[in-house]
């Protein structure tokens, strides 16, 4: 699972060189739901009906897990190396421990709050390429702002997701919001003008879209789950730190990009601090 989601910034990375953002999602989730659709009916028996309090978080779901997140995600990685965007990205499980302590009152522990600040410190080593002061004086570029728009959207996603799975099984909330995302992809991307570029992507273009679509979405999300049905969710969240270290490793075999100090330091410390805040 953990090296799937690694390489979904390789396959996005070299997916964005060519297709527009929202076209990019719409095809990627367009893969994603199909499957999705059958998996649930394999294993649920049927697809669920949504009771009438259920709506709006899996809407909530799709506009923020789906919909957001992989606009900003194809948008930032048109520019922003695929090494460093996944570092960026890892930063996720410390806003979401954040919000989980200020909304839900989720305990935070020395430990924890240590993490954090390990973390973020990590993060801005990163985006700042070892130059903090360069965010200060406005050194902070458009895609990386992007990929910080990832990071914001899928907390919100995992927020809300909280409360949407504590009736709903998580392969579920998934599928119907890979539904809802897609349905909600397909205008915009319209509007990109995907109807008539869809014959003009390469082949290349296509075999990151189905990667993205059923390795990184269907397969990822499975084997996530059945994990945690295996091994529980304290052991499996802490593969979740394993995502970016494959990503580093993958954007260096297949994308050719260079390790710098910058981003060595500031990986050790994204990790670690992530590691730190989920500790119990």
């Amino acid at each position: 699972m953990a090296i799937l989601w690694g390489g979904t910034f390789i396959a996005a990375r070299v997916v964005a060189q060519n297709v527009d953002p929202f076209s990019a999602s719409f095809l990627r989730f367009a893969i994603a739901s199909i499957f999705l659709v059958f998996i649930t009916i394999k294993l649920e028996g049927r697809i669920p009906r949504l009771k009438k309090h259920q709506i709006l978080p899996v809407i909530l779901l799709g506009m923020t897990g789906v919909f957001a997140y992989n606009f900003f995600f194809f948008s930032g990685l048109k520019t922003v190396a695929a090494s460093r965007g996944s570092i960026i990205v890892a930063t996720n499980p410390i806003f979401i421990a954040l919000f989980a302590y200020t909304f839900f009152k989720e305990k935070l522990t020395g430990i924890n709050v240590l993490g954090i600040l390990l973390c973020v410190s990590g993060a801005i080593i990163v985006i700042s390429k070892g130059s903090p002061l360069g965010i200060i004086q406005g050194g902070l570029g458009e895609g990386e702002l992007y990929i910080l728009g990832c990071v914001a959207s899928w907390v919100l996603y995992s927020l809300i997701g909280k409360s949407a799975m504590k009736d709903m099984s998580p392969l579920v909330a998934v599928t119907y919001s890979c539904l809802v995302g897609g349905i909600l992809l397909f205008f915009p991307a319209c509007m990109e003008g995907m109807p008539g570029d869809i014959a003009k992507y390469s082949a290349v273009d296509w075999s990151g879209i189905f990667y993205l679509g059923f390795f990184g979405s269907v397969l990822g999300f499975t084997w996530y789950y059945q994990g945690i049905k295996k091994i529980g969710a304290a052991k499996a969240s802490v593969f979740i730190n394993f995502v970016p270290v494959s990503a580093v490793i993958l954007a260096c075999l297949i994308l050719k990009e260079k390790l710098d100090l910058s981003l060595i330091t500031g990986a050790i410390m994204v990790i670690g601090g992530a590691y730190l805040t989920n500790r119990k």
